[in-house]
């Protein structure tokens, strides 16, 4: 079955506000089971995946900063968010039967275990999904940026960024109807229009280590298995 799969290897990344559903703060747990499932389907296909969630659904440290407060007490309480989604995304994978393990790049070892690049690299090898929380474990890094490490570190063969539209677009396709949307582009183009997809050290990031990055729709319900399949509609940024 894993003919099947355009891509094997994958980093997820999934924006903490993703698992907020219809809510307007936290957890909806139907949505993280729905997001849970698909990510168990593309491991019954032969997929090696890995997960970095967002915390924006909890907290946002750069809130912290424009307030007047300190960024890097923010950044460290965004930090501790994405621990919680990605505890809850990994207990969501096991209830199904999918052995997930929570790698943090900030020390809990009360709670999950510290990331290792070795360490990862061995429980993906065993099928294992790995939950990489904590982002880089730096302040004033993005998840998206992390995200972009972790896909290095683990030399994945894309990076799938799951947003709530089908791809990118020229502008908001929320607020501009007839925002023009792209099937494909480099790297240099989307640094070069400032198109708001992801942040410009995430796109070096995955352009310096040739890995494709994917953007799709994560609510809608199949999404992420279509584009394991290389179907379904998304955008492709790459040289």
């Amino acid at each position: 079955m894993t003919g099947k799969l355009r891509w094997r290897r994958v980093l997820v990344k999934l924006s903490g506000e993703a698992l907020m559903g219809s809510q307007d703060f936290g957890i909806d747990p139907e949505t993280v089971g729905r997001v849970a499932k698909e990510i168990a389907e593309a491991v019954s296909l032969g997929a090696q995946v890995g997960v970095v969630v967002g915390g924006g659904n909890i907290f946002r440290g750069v809130a912290i900063a424009a307030k007047g407060g300190n960024r890097v007490t923010g950044d460290h309480m965004g930090m501790l968010a994405t621990v919680m989604n990605s505890l809850t995304l990994a207990d969501a994978l096991r209830r199904l039967g999918v052995p997930a393990r929570v790698l943090s790049a900030v020390p809990v070892p009360s709670i999950c275990e510290t990331f290792t690049q070795r360490g990862a690299e061995r429980y993906m090898e065993d099928g294992d999904v790995i939950v990489f929380a904590g982002g880089t474990g730096n302040p004033f890094f993005t998840t998206d940026s992390g995200a972009a490490l972790r896909a290095a570190e683990m030399r994945c063969d894309a990076f799938l960024k799951g947003t709530s539209v089908d791809g990118v677009y020229s502008d908001d396709p929320k607020k501009v109807p007839d925002a023009e949307r792209y099937d494909t582009l480099t790297p240099g183009e989307v640094l070069g229009r400032d198109l708001k997809v992801m942040d410009a050290t995430a796109i070096a990031l995955a352009r310096d280590n040739a890995i494709p990055v994917i953007v799709f729709s994560i609510r809608t319900p199949g999404a992420l298995v279509d584009v394991m399949n290389g179907s379904g509609r998304y955008t492709v940024i790459s040289d």
